[in-house]
């Protein structure tokens, strides 16, 4: 419990900072005025969205072993069900448990893929972060984000180049340090190690990571593109880069671990990047609370639906962790 305290008091602030100063029944107001024929549209490329990470997922697991593109598909929305219910993003160990459970992957090699899967998103944000200032002029504070941002991305590249290219080498290094552990658990580690380091094969694959890294791209612009009809559903006249700012600075206000349900920082988030195009706060607020609730109503309907069929406790996950690892 105390663990999740510190995120409840961000969480706390945060919606603190999003409602300050706000009149209450203008939000319920704006509301009001929702175009909901843009709903539909909205949730459909939030589907397909999810959708896309499944078969991106499927093409990282690939030299691991093949699963069903429908167990994919519902151990991708169940994960992100616990991704969005579980404190500090915790919920990514569930995905790797999954996939270890129906199918002979080891469980830290399916984490390796998930780690891949994180440095492909850098990779594809990173890039149309790059290129937003050509269409708008962004505060300071982003462009540093974006800088830190570059420099986390880079880092996971030289791991993964050394994984891939100089395993060995990589290894050595890593070694050095196990070996100051208990015998014990330098054993257990340096078996995660090794397969964890097995996850990423698929970079060896050039035409299947240059299919993987144009999904990446596209799994965003769908997000941006449902974003935008968010925009229309409340009547912002607003230009077509702001999809983009907006996607840029919730990834990074959500990456900031908080209350289950991203609570705060996403509403803190969707606040600040509209007020850079002049969005008034009351609106911007109504927005947020809009996005937030559908996408995570979404996430919990998706993520409760295929729940039935992969058939688990968290109970059995911490007894299957340690068998698995």
């Amino acid at each position: 419990m105390k663990k999740v305290i510190p995120g409840l008091l961000i969480s706390a602030l945060l919606v603190y900072l999003s409602v300050r100063g706000t009149d209450f029944h203008s939000v319920i107001a704006d509301m009001a005025k929702i175009g909901f024929g843009y709903i539909l549209p909205f949730l459909l490329l939030m589907m397909l969205m999810q959708a896309l990470r499944a078969w991106r997922w499927g093409m990282i697991l690939a030299p691991l072993g093949k699963l069903a593109t429908l167990t994919l598909w519902a151990i991708t929305s169940v994960g992100f069900l616990a991704i969005t219910a579980l404190p500090a993003r915790l919920g990514e160990l569930l995905r790797p448990y999954l996939v270890a459970r129906h199918s002979s992957i080891k469980m830290p090699a399916a984490l390796g893929t998930v780690f891949l899967e994180r440095f492909f998103d850098g990779v594809a944000i990173l890039t149309i972060a790059s290129l937003t200032p050509f269409f708008t002029q962004l505060p300071p504070w982003l462009i540093k984000a974006n800088v830190i941002f570059l420099l986390v991305n880079l880092t996971l590249l030289t791991v993964i180049v050394l994984a891939v290219f100089k395993r060995a080498l990589l290894e050595s290094f890593l070694n050095f340090f196990l070996r100051r552990c208990p015998q014990r658990w330098e054993e257990l580690l340096g078996r995660l190690l090794q397969h964890f380091l097995d996850g990423f094969q698929i970079i060896g694959d050039g035409p299947r990571l240059f299919q993987i890294l144009l999904l990446s791209f596209l799994i965003w612009l769908v997000d941006a593109l449902a974003i935008y009809f968010l925009f229309l559903a409340f009547n912002l006249s607003l230009p077509p880069v702001a999809p983009f700012v907006l996607m840029i600075i919730l990834i990074i206000g959500i990456a900031v671990p908080t209350a289950p349900g991203f609570i705060g920082n996403w509403h803190y988030s969707c606040v600040l990047g509209l007020s850079l195009f002049g969005i008034a706060k009351t609106e911007a607020l109504s927005f947020a609370i809009l996005y937030h609730f559908l996408c995570i109503s979404l996430t919990i309907i998706l993520g409760l639906a295929f729940l039935p069929f992969l058939k688990f406790s968290w109970a059995d996950l911490r007894q299957e962790v340690g068998r698995r690892l």
